[in-house]
């Protein structure tokens, strides 16, 4: 079921949600020129509907959200990812947060401005929690090697070969075409200028990753290209408690690589921590 809310400055963000009005929620955000339908396997997982309500947010600028100005519309302002973030959890009540790759900064953009508020427990997917040069909780894979820029660019002569390529090596071993095509998709829809925009900023968060109190679990596969597994190793160091749960001869996706693990992973913390 896809219904909308209203984030920062009345920008429309759509949700998809499964499970039963009630039961603990599990929130979830996805990466960089992503959206909610990556978490599909999650949404379609009777074993975690049984237990959660599932919310996957389309950030704003992605998938069916409304799209700002990428000027104007706050994709490089803290208080305003916090602020969308704080919409979806005055919806859904007190909830386990997932943030996948550019979704681990929206989550340290709310901790920054909010602290844990209405935050149960975090799980970082391949996330990242800081952005910029030199910022170690940010730091990326070879994947972009040589395709930043191009993925960027206005002209789609230049910019479809980048995301294609891209979008490929998502995961360690290869994708069916539909579904290289599929995230391909997703990704045209975000605006080149937004897609440049939410990379247009540079945070250190190493401050607000040390007061983190609510419990949290990191996430990453070992052959992830996108995302060094280095910032996920970052993370778990400076956040108090931190767990770690490594998955060999994974990519960037360890949700869609390795579904039945994953989801297992994330109903037993999830379980824990809504208790």
């Amino acid at each position: 079921m896809t219904t909308g809310i209203t984030g920062a400055g009345g920008v429309r963000l759509a949700v998809r949600a499964a499970g039963d009005v009630g039961r603990p929620p599990i929130v979830l955000l996805h990466g960089w020129a992503a959206g909610s339908a990556a978490w599909a396997a999650q949404l379609a997982d009777p074993l975690l509907t049984a237990h959660h309500r599932l919310v996957a947010v389309d950030l704003r600028g992605h998938g069916d959200s409304d799209v700002p100005d990428p000027a104007t519309g706050g994709y490089g302002d803290s208080a305003t990812w916090a602020a969308d973030l704080a919409a979806v959890l005055e919806h859904t009540g007190p909830a386990v947060v997932v943030g996948w790759s550019y979704g681990g900064l929206v989550i340290a953009d709310y901790l920054r401005e909010r602290g844990a508020d209405g935050i149960e427990g975090i799980v970082l997917t391949g996330a990242i929690t800081e952005i910029g040069p030199g910022r170690p909780g940010g730091e990326v894979g070879p994947a972009w090697d040589g395709l930043m820029r191009p993925a960027l660019s206005d002209d789609p002569a230049v910019a479809v070969p980048a995301l294609t390529t891209l979008a490929g090596r998502m995961t360690a071993a290869p994708a069916p075409g539909p579904v290289v095509q599929r995230r391909l998709s997703d990704m045209l829809r975000v605006p080149p200028a937004v897609r440049g925009a939410l990379f247009r900023r540079t945070i250190n968060n190493a401050d607000v990753l040390a007061t983190v109190s609510v419990p949290t679990l990191v996430v990453h596969g070992e052959r992830d290209e996108v995302i060094s597994p280095r910032a996920g190793e970052y993370a778990a160091g400076k956040i108090p408690g931190a767990r770690v749960r490594w998955f060999p001869d994974v990519g960037h996706m360890p949700f869609a690589e390795r579904v039945d693990e994953f989801d297992a992973v994330l109903r037993e913390f999830a379980g824990a921590a809504s208790h």
